[in-house]
């Protein structure tokens, strides 16, 4: 494991989607010099200096883009490791598609705003934010998790369809040098060339127990649609569900009828997590770090 270098900074903004009419919040975790503390957010725990001043240098930019009916906070190990280590990390709430407000789920329009709201993201911090002279432009990356690996690789190239086979109006954003997928929902992806303008590096994340998006909707879609699979990095996790990617919930929240708590009998999320959380980091340094 790479020891930390900060501690992390906790900040949230929020940005405005102009066009559409909507705006949305992105939770902020960042490398910072002042002291930390345990934190609540809701029924999770974080341990963070809130609005604390950002170390002065320059970082690479990582955005997160959670899954169906998530929250900015469901991927804080990952944030706050890569926030430790010198990243800033933004997590947009994705309009119509989150924890309290779910009303575009399998919609055309949270097709077209999620990887919009990405790019969106990015502007706002380059441009319009406190933040904009410690992000380094060149180094700029997306994770994704399930719908979010939808939006994920949708910005950085991908020409998505409808299930009923319908274009979605999407832009590639060229400022995004490196994803990571984990479990993506790829399938929106499948007709013919949908992939062949991503042409960025690739950490894929695959589970083996996983139901809702397995190997033939995620792998096979993307190793036969990118112009060159030798850029993909597969990664199939024995025994994992497709919540598995989630960061571990405190034991209050873990119930069979809770879905995303949940993992396949004998799979140890927490454990999982560090490993993860050091593999993208690794991953990111190699591509925008040391590229």
């Amino acid at each position: 494991m790479h020891e930390p270098l900060f501690n992390v900074g906790s900040t949230s903004i929020k940005i405005t989607d102009s066009k559409n009419e909507l705006s949305f919040p992105v939770l902020l975790h960042y490398p910072t010099m002042e002291a930390s503390k345990m934190t609540n957010f809701g029924p999770f725990i974080i341990d963070v200096s809130i609005d604390a001043t950002i170390v002065n240098s320059q970082f690479p930019l990582v955005i997160i883009s959670h899954g169906n009916s998530g929250s900015q906070y469901l991927y804080r190990t990952i944030s706050t490791y890569l926030a430790a280590r010198g990243y800033i990390v933004a997590m947009p709430e994705h309009y119509g598609n989150n924890r309290i407000d779910n009303s575009l789920s399998k919609s055309v329009k949270n097709l077209e705003y999620r990887p919009q709201h990405i790019s969106l993201t990015i502007d706002q911090l380059l441009h319009q934010s406190n933040f904009k002279q410690q992000i380094d432009t060149t180094k700029i990356a997306v994770i994704g998790h399930s719908f979010g690996g939808y939006a994920a690789l949708a910005v950085a190239g991908g020409k998505a369809y409808s299930m009923q086979g319908e274009a979605i109006a999407t832009q590639k954003d060229n400022r995004i040098k490196a994803i990571v997928a984990m479990a993506p929902a790829a399938g929106y992806f499948s007709p013919i060339a949908a992939l062949s303008q991503v042409t960025v590096p690739i950490l894929l994340y695959i589970a083996t127990e996983d139901q809702y998006t397995p190997k033939q909707w995620t792998a096979d879609v993307i190793l036969n649609g990118v112009p060159n699979p030798e850029l993909v990095r597969l990664r199939e996790i024995k025994n994992a569900g497709h919540f598995s990617f989630i960061s571990p919930f405190p034991d209050a929240m873990k119930r069979p009828d809770f879905l995303p708590a949940t993992d396949p009998e004998g799979f140890d999320r927490v454990a999982f997590h560090k490993q993860l959380a050091n593999a993208i980091f690794q991953f990111l340094n190699s591509h925008l770090v040391t590229a």
